[in-house]
């Protein structure tokens, strides 16, 4: 399995909760939210546990296809198959692939890769196949959602003993881009594969570290590794874009390498892994809620409004505009600022990400009557999901609020919803909506979803996000 990338059980009692919640929120919306502490950076991964593969340094001379050839015929022993089974059946629910970082036999693939046991082990088994056709069971040691990694090892060490394990580059040995790289796994579940490529540094503008791969990667090779021209890690194989060419991601070695580290001790995970992740995408959202917090708005450029629009630093944002063609006179603009960056949890389910979006609207061309019925229909068009099996239904509250200050603030049309995530407790999806009111031909409508927070970072980022709307010219400019 590996991820493609596009451009961008029941709890009757939770709903009066949410009820209670949203009214809590909108009492509390009143009072400034409080500037956060700046985050602590993450922790340096340890040091290198296995030893270096053999594979001669190669010179200007060896030929790509040469050195291909002997960074697969040295990693052969140490790549795996990772397949999900139906306990009832013999059947594949996913495949993907992963390698041996220790002599113990321990291995690295990714989460999304084990997923379906990890959530359900009662229901799925795993099991590994190497490249000579060897199998055998596994035990899941330990997760880590936020970099998409997991950790296992075969239940009987022995059946994988003396094969070795694939090294990691050190953190500080930085890599050039353009510098030639091997990702291996196994595409398609037709056989295991070398794929050569170069390595084009970080992603630009990525909540979470994340590498730029430009070589293929295919569904199957997920939790595979890719390796430098020495045969050490670099990164893990997780994802490709769909909609460009060459273009793959890596999450970067020195988490697997810390996830080794953590965890190389651990006991088996048996069962439902949900309190592991709710406490890794708490901390996740903590760290998420105060960088998004701590940056400015940027402007807008509207003549009349002050309209958030967050900055780019982890966010990509996108804009368009439309005159009369196909919108019977009405002509708007429209802005949407998205992450890269999503956890993934299921097949249903990502989640720890925020979104911002706006339209300005201006309808002189069609008329006061003809406007407030179009704008108050692209109010009312906006929903905040349904109830599903991975959460309760939105409660939503509607208010008049005032963005800015006292009186002379700016009007403005909000609605607040919430739901809750089923399984992951103290995880919630909020969504702010909002609309000017305060203009009979014209006006702006905004939205901010806050994907997996806490109640309180999701009043925090609402509060936030309603003051980050105000004037420019006064209030009594014409209309």
């Amino acid at each position: 399995m590996t991820l493609p990338l596009k451009t961008p059980a029941r709890h009757p009692g939770r709903a009066p909760l949410l009820a209670a919640a949203a009214c809590a929120l909108w009492a509390a919306l009143a009072v400034q939210a409080a500037t956060p502490p700046s985050s602590a950076p993450s922790a340096a991964a340890g040091a290198a546990s296995a030893a270096a593969l053999e594979v001669p340094t190669p010179t200007d001379a060896t030929p790509p296809s040469s050195l291909g050839q002997r960074i697969y015929s040295q990693t052969k022993p140490r790549l795996l198959q990772v397949r999900t089974l139906l306990k009832t059946q013999d059947s594949q629910s996913s495949v993907g692939s992963g390698f041996l970082v220790s002599n113990e036999g321990h291995l690295i693939t990714n989460y999304h890769v084990v997923s379906q046991y990890a959530l359900k082990p009662d229901r799925h088994r795993l099991v590994y196949v190497s490249a000579d056709g060897q199998q055998g069971p596994l035990d899941l040691l330990a997760v880590d959602v936020i970099h998409d990694l997991a950790l296992l090892k075969p239940a009987d060490p022995k059946a994988l003993a003396g094969r070795g394990a694939i090294s990691f580059r050190p953190s500080s040995l930085a890599l050039e881009r353009g510098a030639r790289m091997f990702a291996l796994g196994n595409p398609l579940d037709v056989g295991f594969a070398v794929n050569e490529g170069a390595f084009n540094g970080p992603v630009e503008r990525s909540f979470t570290e994340t590498l730029f791969f430009g070589g293929a990667m295919s569904p199957g090779m997920s939790g595979g590794p890719a390796l430098d021209e020495q045969g050490r890690l670099v990164g893990v194989n997780v994802a490709k874009r769909l909609d460009g060419e060459q273009v793959s991601f890596l999450i970067p070695a020195k988490f697997a390498e810390s996830l080794l580290n953590n965890a190389r001790n651990g006991k088996p995970i048996t069962t439902p892994a949900y309190p592991q992740l709710t406490e890794q995408i708490t901390a996740h959202q903590q760290h998420l809620t105060e960088r998004f917090m701590a940056q400015p708005w940027r402007s807008a450029g509207h003549s009349r409004y002050t309209i958030p629009v967050p900055q780019e630093t982890f966010m990509r944002c996108w804009g368009q505009g439309a005159g009369n063609s196909g919108n019977r006179g009405l002509q708007f603009e429209h802005t949407n600022c998205e992450m890269d960056s999503r956890l993934f949890i299921n097949g249903s389910l990502d989640i720890g990400h925020i979104g911002v979006r706006h339209e300005v609207y201006d309808g002189k061309r069609i008329g006061p009557l003809r406007f407030a019925e179009r704008h108050s229909g692209s109010f009312g068009n906006e929903h905040f999901g349904f109830k599903s099996g991975q959460t309760t239904a939105p409660q939503c509250k509607e208010r008049t609020v005032q963005a800015g200050a006292g009186a002379n603030g700016l009007p403005l049309r909000a609605v607040v919803c919430i739901s809750a995530y089923k399984k992951l407790p103290g995880l919630y999806r909020m969504g702010v909506l909002v609309a000017t009111v305060d203009q009979s031909t014209g006006g702006v409508q905004g939205r901010l979803d806050a994907v997996g927070v806490s109640f309180d970072n999701g009043l925090k980022l609402a509060q936030h996000y309603i003051n980050g709307f105000g004037w420019i010219a006064p209030q009594n400019a014409s209309r």
